[in-house]
């Protein structure tokens, strides 16, 4: 009598356990709005939810490097104030964005920030129609060759100087998320903010983490024209098919401003993804700078670098939309 006790208890036991195991090892997929966009992260075989961690996190990046709140690092770094010590966030994406800045010789620039403002793109949405003249004064507080990083302080030739990280920190956003699920061993994810993606192991089939290309032609009524393969890579996108303003007069300004002229207009690019083995900040930063040096200088620069794949969209002498991609499409 004592042994079948003792065997119910152990099938007892062992139900529970299972039971616990079931319950603890589940699929994610949270959603919401972060940087003034939408997210979506689905994470694998999990026994928590970290909505709370990842919020968390959210929340640092926008203390550090936001220009939409007043009271972040880098607003008050653009008030004038000296005094500020940055934490490893911003530390991190100011370096990133030095090593790019000098990779892409100037084409990725954050110190861009007030005439992204001027032309209506950022935080205080002033939409200027700036003069040749108006330009080049605002010229002088451009280039980041003219902000330097010593004892966690910004140091800044002109007080003048608008630092604005916006075109990296989604894509360093992803990277913070995907750190903190290495960190936690989840071996199986897909963050996804505001379009720019960073993929590791493979969806619960087994297959590949796929996505589908929108055609930026068609944005709107199409659902996807080509598939990539994103495991174990980062994309980022950058566009101005759907960012930008026309005046009254019938002037188009585009939200990707060229660090090297200063003004609001497109390059023959229409959109410029990239894709690469590497942190989603630094793909970000390139499809930004990209799009500011247009199809040559962009084919130029690719040479240099072949760890970086495009699909790039681009508009011919005729006024034709062609593409041209060293990425190989997924069937």
């Amino acid at each position: 009598m004592k042994l079948k006790k003792i065997i119910t208890f152990l099938i007892i036991l062992l139900i529970l356990i299972a039971c616990k195991q079931e319950i603890r090892n589940k699929d994610f997929t949270l959603q919401g709005l972060v940087f003034g966009t939408t997210y979506k992260i689905t994470y694998l075989d999990a026994a928590t939810n970290y909505q709370n961690s990842i919020d968390s996190l959210f929340l640092l990046i926008n203390t550090a490097t936001s220009t939409y709140i007043s009271t972040s690092d880098i607003s008050k770094i653009n008030s004038g104030d000296s005094t500020i010590v940055v934490d490893a966030i911003f530390s991190e994406v100011f370096q990133k964005s030095k090593k790019i800045y000098k990779e892409t010789d100037g084409f990725f620039d954050p110190t861009v920030g007030n005439l992204v403002n001027a032309y209506g793109f950022g935080p205080k949405n002033e939409r200027k129609d700036l003069t040749e003249d108006e330009v080049k004064e605002q010229m002088q507080f451009v280039g980041f060759d003219k902000v330097s990083l010593k004892d966690r302080k910004i140091i800044k030739q002109d007080s003048k100087i608008y630092l604005d990280f916006n075109a990296i920190a989604k894509g360093f956003g992803i990277d913070v998320v995907a750190r903190f699920f290495d960190e936690k061993k989840i071996e199986n994810y897909l963050i996804e903010i505001g379009g720019e993606i960073r993929a590791k192991g493979t969806k619960n089939n087994q297959k590949p983490w796929l996505i589908r290309v929108v055609d930026p032609t068609n944005a709107a009524e199409n659902e996807g024209f080509k598939n990539i393969n994103l495991s174990n890579k980062s994309m980022a996108t950058s566009g101005n098919y759907r960012k930008f303003r026309v005046t009254a007069d019938g002037k188009k300004y585009v939200h990707t401003i060229n660090p090297k002229t200063g003004f609001a207009t497109e390059s023959n690019l229409l959109s410029a993804s990239v894709i690469a083995s590497a942190d989603c900040a630094d793909v970000d930063a390139y499809a930004t700078a990209f799009m500011a040096m247009g199809l040559e200088r962009t084919k130029a620069f690719l040479k240099n670098h072949p760890e970086l794949e495009v699909i790039l969209l681009f508009s011919n002498t005729e006024g034709i939309i062609e593409e041209y991609a060293t990425y190989t499409f997924h069937q």
